[in-house]
């Protein structure tokens, strides 16, 4: 999905939600932990029901690769579940280089199909640029996160190094195919980032169960374009138990999307 197709498919469906998919079996409601296909049938449903709400799905790779084989067999299928209205977002905060980030791209992009991965900048250019080298494909780079360990680097200099991080990466990947990863519970910050970089998309987790606040976000960083996917996972993932969780899941994901289309219009 190119930048021109996300932009349209977030004007279409006055949303710009993102839909992070870390499942959890220990999670997922009680008549599928006995399931063998249990995962992938959460997965099927509030992918169902929230397709025509959001605008990009975001599996985490640690939530299926822990499993093996049979855990990758599942993240092929479920992405394979996800309409082409939707970006599909690999969060695998890869950071090698040379070969090695070129193979991981390999078999994000064209193993698993998916739109775009998250990518960790520490060792620089060259664990950025071989993602870049895909066509109508994203790199997602680790801008300033919203965990608590957050203050131990990345705040860190005269200037903050997530400062220098952002800016740097910009000369390497232009707006159609670089974005950054910016959490939400930071808003005074992420209006400094959208200065630095006034084209660029952000993904901003942390909306929901992290604390974050959708208004605060879109008023710190939406742009006539939006600008912004914001993900929630846990606030929608698991909003309902019962045998009928994907209703709450879709409930949930609707709150969010109502706001949204009113904050784009």
């Amino acid at each position: 999905m190119n930048r021109a197709q996300l932009v349209s498919e977030i004007k279409r469906k006055g949303s710009y939600l993102c839909v992070g998919l870390d499942t959890d079996l220990n999670k997922i409601p009680d008549h599928l932990k006995g399931d063998k296909d249990g995962m992938l049938k959460f997965n099927e449903a509030i992918i169902q029901a929230t397709a025509d709400l959001c605008v990009a799905y975001k599996p985490n790779l640690a939530f299926y690769e822990q499993y093996g084989e049979k855990g990758w067999g599942i993240l092929k299928e479920t992405i394979q579940m996800i309409p082409d209205t939707c970006m599909v977002i690999a969060d695998a905060k890869r950071g090698d280089i040379g070969n090695t980030a070129s193979y991981y791209a390999k078999a994000v992009f064209n193993d698993l199909g998916a739109d775009a991965i998250t990518v960790a900048p520490y060792m620089g250019k060259d664990a950025i640029t071989p993602f870049l080298e895909f066509e109508d494909k994203w790199t997602i780079v680790l801008g300033l996160t919203s965990n608590p360990g957050a203050a131990d680097f990345q705040y860190h200099g005269d200037t903050p190094l997530y400062e220098k991080v952002i800016r740097k990466c910009a000369e390497w990947g232009s707006p159609e195919q670089l974005m950054y990863v910016v959490g939400a519970t930071r808003p005074d910050d992420l209006a400094n980032i959208r200065a630095m970089v006034p084209d660029h998309f952000f993904l901003v987790p942390g909306v929901g169960a992290q604390g974050g606040s959708l208004s605060a976000v879109s008023k710190a960083a939406l742009t006539l374009d939006a600008g912004l996917l914001v993900n929630s996972s846990r606030g929608i993932l698991y909003a309902g138990e019962s045998e009928d969780f994907a209703t709450d899941s879709r409930k949930a994901a609707f709150v969010l999307q109502q706001e949204m289309k009113s904050l784009l219009s």
